[in-house]
């Protein structure tokens, strides 16, 4: 089964980044239960009581201290200047969540804080991809996985920096209570409701010159048609483009194949359609794109993990 996910603490101290503390705030301390969503029970602590300095010059004031930690399901740990190290109430706080069995995660360079607080000795962790050779010098007892969006090792994760925090927590919204929690999630973000851990941060390459300024209108259309044949050829049709241009322009948009690309939604669409109906597994595997029940399977349990039956019974609307 997934683990819980009902409460919800974010850490902050000096240091902080805004932008990944707002990740933490935006997809677990919204209220959206007019939409039949989960409300978390959300707290932002601190080690201090005076005024948190983020970035920019911003200041913070924590409503509560390290506390409400000991209950925690999830505890997340934003991005902080990558000198900051968490002094001895901290430290012994994050270990005994992870001691008690929760789950505990570093969105960019709050990776630091869990290494700095041996959360992430022999375990592999991510960061952004400026900072993963840093990570990696510092801590050699990591197994750092550069170029990734996230990785998660047992009950710890870490992001890599800024979208991917938003990514990872998606992603755990989606393991505890199912794709069509997070897809809702994700639509009211105005996200990409499903990028996998493994695909490859946005890192810089040359301008070129292209013929259309977003490929979003054929990945619409794609998402439209999973049921139907979605080759290189038939995608680079629909965007005009030769099959060569439109595979490098896909990679640089997206950070993945096509080919990739087409299975996760897929796969994204099979968990909708196990959730919300009774349908066969054939006729999923059909209506998916995937052919036959045999490579839905495959498909489904090489990216998620299980099994379909398994995962209708966990997260169906009968269950």
């Amino acid at each position: 089964m997934p683990p819980p996910l009902r409460s919800v603490a974010a850490v902050i101290d000096h240091g902080v980044s805004t932008f990944e503390f707002a990740v933490a705030c935006e997809v677990f301390g919204v209220d959206r239960s007019d939409e039949g969503l989960p409300v978390f029970d959300f707290a932002i602590c601190s080690p201090q009581a005076g005024p948190i300095h983020g970035e920019m010059g911003l200041q913070l004031i924590a409503p509560h201290r390290l506390e409400p930690l000991a209950g925690a399901d999830l505890v997340v740990v934003p991005a902080m200047t990558r000198d900051y190290l968490p002094g001895p109430e901290l430290v012994e706080a994050l270990r005994a969540c992870v001691e008690r069995g929760a789950m505990v995660i570093s969105l960019c360079t709050g990776v630091y804080v869990l290494a700095a607080a041996g959360l992430l000795e022999g375990r592999r962790a991510t960061a952004h991809w400026r900072d993963a050779a840093d990570l990696a010098a510092r801590y050699p007892q990591i197994e750092v996985v550069p170029d990734v969006l996230y990785v998660q090792d047992g009950q710890i994760a870490t992001s890599a920096g800024t979208a991917a925090g938003i990514d990872l927590c998606l992603h755990l919204v989606r393991q505890a209570h199912g794709a069509s929690v997070a897809n809702r999630i994700a639509r009211r973000m105005v996200v990409p409701p499903q990028r996998e851990g493994g695909q490859a941060q946005y890192v810089e390459t040359p301008v070129r010159a292209v013929t259309c300024r977003t490929l979003a209108p054929v990945l619409d259309w794609a998402q439209r048609h999973l049921a139907e044949e979605l080759s290189v050829e038939v995608l680079a049709g629909q965007a005009s483009m030769s099959t060569r241009s439109f595979a490098r322009r896909f990679k640089d948009e997206t950070g993945t194949t096509p080919h990739h690309w087409v299975l996760a939604q897929r796969v994204a669409l099979a968990e909708q359609l196990l959730e919300g109906g009774d349908l066969g597994v054939e006729e999923i595997a059909r209506r998916c794109g995937f052919g036959s029940a045999t490579m839905l399977r495959h498909h489904f349990g090489r990216l998620r993990g299980t099994a379909p039956t398994s995962y209708r019974r966990m997260f169906g609307a009968a269950g």
